[in-house]
């Protein structure tokens, strides 16, 4: 029977009073109603008959619909339900489900002001999963219709969906997570200096590259020029590969990469860094108070670890400056799977420019013999490169397993060649310094209380040399190889809420080689050593409920093994206080004990185009022990939002150390005693800081001794005598403008002067030089004034770029970093002068999408 015109009417009016008009309305409310009910008020309207199971219809709700007719509302329907309704006759429908429905959704947070970007939305029983965009929309087709969603994201409660239940809308659905919520213990840092570089509660010195400011002379957060802003740490001859920290020798500096120790950390000869900051995302540095689960590096730890996050979308970025370019991202290859890269080569082989020439001077035309300079008709010709690659693979196993692979690969190549233009003589050098390295990580999660970590590295160094004399007759061809395997396990148990008890153990086998091989007179020496360290290490973590006392103690059992020379056992307790004892105030108390079964030899007899020749070895037990040390602290820091005062005062003694591996250059070079050095010092930090700008000045006082019972006199002041360093410096936010600037003071590095009355010793042959007391001289002091500026503007909405301008030591005063003296032709005795850089631009341009 013809439905009468009040029929419709009524229908219409009926969806209209539960379901608002919404086209062209996105952004009004919309009422929704059941299908169940609609589809029964269809039935009495129209006089048909729906044939359905009711539990698919069951939990659908659909919103308004300006249809009129009978057919526009069924349409709408199946659009909005992904149904199937089938006309069997005039009267009769069929209502049936497909087995596959296409979904979406917006992913926000339980404020629903931000969308979540990055979350993973898994159809579990299945094989798909998809990543929300940057508006945290997702899409998935052909998802079966009674499957489950499972949306996760980190920070945010995981949340479970029935797929069906994202139908029913005119468009996506809003999903909210609720943010997960865990009771942490507090952490108290301090971040002074410059953004993204705070003082943990253990005392620690954290660099968050993402965060990172700006430093004077600086744009790029390099690591190894960041740690050298702080007092007790510097570099005596400029490089980032030479770095001081205490009054120590940078081979006495643990350097981790990924949790691989690193023997090679520099390009360009140690005036360059050679590790991408862009995909580190965390340093340590660590002076005293190491946690038990270190060994080596009786000075200091750097411990860099990469992003280590998955989850995320693809990122990257790339830029180049006045020596170098390079590239770097991260590619998500499903929601438990990602790759990293980071490649970086030198442009020094395509063009020259005003950063590399000084860099070039400094290494190789500032050793100047003062008395004896190089002809000045000497046409020189270089080819110079480096490049360095990094990669890394993070699979998520499970929700309580992650494994990551990392790879490193550092390279340097030099050749160099002298022409005489007037005889025609010509000599060529060569180097290839090359370092590799693989390490594997898994982290496992056993109980909310029990966790470990596994890990695994091997790593391969590798210092290639060749010089061949004027006449071609003689060639000088040395290798140092350093071949290294580890494995380590820690374990963390939380017995209670403020006690951690971890443990572990670790085994490393090293193996050193150092050839030489001259043709003229014909010589050839091969020497190698290995030393297996086993270790256990076990520590007690302690926060007290106030957070007022955060301490740690801990010990760490060494045996040190030469399968063919000696066996050392060694016990090394450490300690970590720290107590707030008023509002601001808090006291630290820092000790360890520390050893060593590599160190780097310096032959300066066969040294390379006037560079220091470094080379590791192994201690064998007699010749050149196991180096050891002591270390204790005692700081109190002051800190509220705008201002933080830091005194330190420490001392440490280093023992069972070689005059070889210590850089002399007078007559003690050849020796190869065995003997100490002890180092006492304060360290004093204040720096005022706002949200647009940082103002610091700090001191460092150290007395630094050397103690050889061999020695006439015994005791005598250590090469890395710096006894006073002082720093001011600045910098300075205007929007997106950077700016700092700063001065670095220091006293002079000690050296030895030839006798006065009797400078030459002819009763040997070769002649040799007769000094005075060691180390009894000074050089003049060092004063040295750098800039920077760092301009951030947006490109695109997906590009930002930056724009960086240095300038390293911009009054350009000549500094002489190191003074020593050598026979020359003649047996005439020659002064050789080690001069600093000069005025230094330095000019960048990045981009991160």
């Amino acid at each position: 029977m013809p439905k009468t015109p009040h029929k419709r009417v009524s229908v219409f009016y009926c969806l209209l009073f539960f379901l608002m008009p919404f086209l062209g309305t996105a952004q009004e409310t919309l009422t929704y109603t059941s299908l169940n009910t609609l589809i029964r008020t269809l039935e009495q309207d129209y006089e048909v008959k729906f044939s359905y199971v009711d539990a698919d219809l069951a939990n659908i709700r659909v919103p308004t619909t300006d249809a009129t007719t009978l057919s526009e509302i069924l349409t709408r329907i199946e659009q909005l339900t992904q149904l199937r309704i089938k006309k069997l006759n005039d009267r009769y429908y069929a209502i049936t489900k497909s087995d596959k429905i296409a979904i979406c959704g917006y992913v926000f947070d339980n404020f629903e002001e931000n969308t979540v970007m990055g979350a993973s939305v898994e159809v579990l029983d299945s094989d798909m999963a998809v990543v929300t965009d940057m508006t945290g929309r997702f899409a998935i087709d052909n998802v079966p219709r009674d499957a489950t969603l499972r949306i996760k994201y980190i920070g945010y409660k995981t949340r479970f969906i029935k797929a069906e239940e994202l139908l029913g809308r005119l468009e996506c659905q809003t999903i909210v997570l609720a943010q997960f919520y865990q009771q942490l213990r507090e952490v108290v840092v301090y971040e002074f200096l410059t953004a993204g570089l705070t003082k943990q509660s253990d005392a620690s010195i954290e660099l968050d590259i993402e965060k990172f400011g700006i430093l004077p002379g600086s744009i790029e957060p390099d690591v190894l020029q960041t740690v050298q802003a702080l007092p007790g740490i510097e570099s005596i001859d400029e490089t980032v590969s030479d770095i001081n920290i205490r009054g120590g020798s940078n081979d006495q500096n643990l350097l981790l990469w990924d949790g691989i120790k690193m023997y090679q950390s520099g390009h360009f000869f140690g005036l360059i860094s050679a590790f991408n900051p862009y995909l580190t995302e965390k340093v340590t540095l660590v002076k005293n108070g190491t946690s038990s689960q270190y060994g080596d590096g009786v000075s200091g730890l750097i411990d860099m670890r990469t992003k280590d996050q998955l989850g995320i979308p693809f990122f990257g970025g790339a830029g180049f400056n006045l020596i170098s370019g390079d590239a770097y991202g991260q590619l998500p290859l499903s929601e438990k799977l990602a790759i990293q890269f980071s490649a970086r080569r030198s442009l020094t082989d395509f063009f020259d420019t005003p950063t590399f020439n000084r860099f070039f001077k400094r290494i190789f035309e500032n050793d100047r013999i003062v008395n004896n300079s190089r002809p000045e008709d000497t046409q020189r010709d270089q080819t110079f490169l480096f490049y360095d690659f990094t990669g890394k693979l993070l699979y998520d196993i499970n929700d309580k397993q992650k494994l990551r692979f990392s790879v490193i690969n550092i390279n340097n190549q030099l050749d160099y060649s002298e022409e005489d233009m007037d005889s025609g003589e010509r000599s060529k050098s060569d180097l290839n310094q090359f370092n590799f390295s693989v390490g594997l990580r898994l982290q496992s999660k056993w109980s909310d209380r029990f966790t470990s970590s596994l890990n695994a590295y091997y790593t391969n160094y590798n210092l290639d040399s060749r010089s061949i004399s004027s006449d071609a007759r003689q060639q000088l061809l040395q290798n140092n190889e350093v071949d290294e395997k580890s494995v380590k396990l820690n374990t963390s148990f939380s017995l209670v809420t403020q006690l951690d008890w971890r443990n572990g153990i670790q085994v490393s086998e090293t193996k050193v080689t150092n050839a030489t091989n001259v043709t003229l007179p014909p010589f050839a020496s091969v020497q190698e050593g290995t030393v297996i360290a086993q270790s256990f290490f076990s520590e007690l973590a302690y926060t007290s409920d106030d957070n007022r006392l955060i301490a740690k103690a801990g010990v760490r059992l060494n045996n040190y093994r030469n399968p063919d020379n000696f066996t050392k056992f060694i016990t090394e307790p450490r300690l970590n206080l720290n107590y707030t004892f008023a509002k601001n105030w808090k006291a630290i108390v820092l000790g360890e004990f520390k050893s060593q079964a590599t160190n780097q030899v310096i032959d300066l007899e066969q040294n390379f185009l006037g560079i220091e020749k470094r080379r590791w070895v192994i201690s064998d037990g007699t010749s050149l022990p196991v180096t050891r040390s002591k270390q204790g602290s005692l700081g109190i820091n002051y800190d509220r939002k705008t201002l933080y005062i830091g005194l330190e005062g420490f001392y440490k003694e280093v023992k069972d150390i070689s005059t070889l591996t210590q850089g002399f250059q007078n007559e003690n070079q050849f020796n190869g005693e065995i003997g100490k050095y002890d180092v006492k010092g304060v360290e004093f930090l204040i720096n005022q800081k706002t949200d647009t700008y940082s103002i610091w000045g700090s001191y460092t006082y150290n007395l630094n001794n050397y103690n050889f019972p061999d020695f006439e006199p015994s005791e005598f002041p250590n090469n890395f005598d710096i006894r006073h360093t002082a720093t001011v410096a600045g910098t300075y936010t205007a929007g997106n403008l950077r700016l700092g600037i700063g001065l670095n003071y220091r006293s002079g590095k000690p050296f030895t002067e030839p006798d006065a009355e009797n400078a030459l010793n002819t009763d040997v042959f070769p002649f040799r030089i007769n000094f005075e007391e060691p180390n009894s001289s000074k050089l003049p002091e060092y004063l040295r004034a750098d800039a920077s500026a760092i301009y951030d503007f947006t490109m695109s909405p997906t590009i930002d770029a930056t724009v960086g301008l240095s300038i390293l030591n911009f009054t350009n005063r000549k500094n002489t970093l190191n003074t020593y003296y050598q026979l020359g032709p003649d047996d005439t005795i020659e002064r050789v002068e080690n001069v600093s850089l000069g005025l230094t631009p330095n000019m960048s341009f990045r981009v991160r999408f």
